[in-house]
């Protein structure tokens, strides 16, 4: 199984990022990868949609039609998701990639109830693309260890998002 997971924060040394980068560790006999090029996505526009399209649009709705499930991990931005989610979200908009694909929608913040508007930003714009939320998950930096090698240890976190996960395949 191709799982494609997606990091909301593009900032170096993100815990989104270090969080999603962890995951093939989790399931290592799974196709767990990750896209970091949302970022260099340009800004929507219905005039762009069209062919030709932008090569950097292509090659992300390739990969999101390519994945059998995704993951996004998103942080909070004043109260929302990032503008890059928002942003490639709406690059899928005309062409249908999302379309009942399963998905795993998560937000990875330093502590409760920080995420919650987020995450139903994240839930609305699924479920407009039609995806299949498979489920939703808040994590907290507080639920989450890391090793000194980037990979998750033993916590109620840890246990939560193996779960999660799962209900993927």
């Amino acid at each position: 199984m191709r799982i494609l997971t997606i990091s909301g924060s593009n900032r170096i040394g993100s815990s989104n990022k270090k969080l999603v980068e962890a995951l093939p560790f989790l399931f290592p006999k799974q196709d767990i990868y990750g896209y970091d090029a949302i970022y260099e996505l340009p800004l929507f526009q219905v005039e762009l949609d069209k062919n030709p399209l932008p090569q950097k649009v292509k090659e992300w709705r390739r990969n999101v039609k390519e994945a059998d499930a995704i993951i996004f991990c998103t942080p909070v931005y004043i109260y929302n998701i990032p503008a890059s989610i928002k942003n490639a979200l709406e690059w899928l908009a005309s062409s249908g990639e999302l379309d009942a694909k399963p998905v795993l929608a998560m937000t990875f913040t330093p502590n409760p109830p920080r995420g919650e508007k987020a995450m139903q930003s994240l839930l609305w714009s699924l479920q407009a693309l039609n995806s299949r939320i498979v489920a939703q998950l808040p994590l907290y930096q507080t639920d989450i260890v890391f090793d000194e090698n980037g990979k998750l240890k033993e916590s109620e976190g840890k246990t939560l998002l193996l779960n999660a996960i799962e209900m993927l395949f």
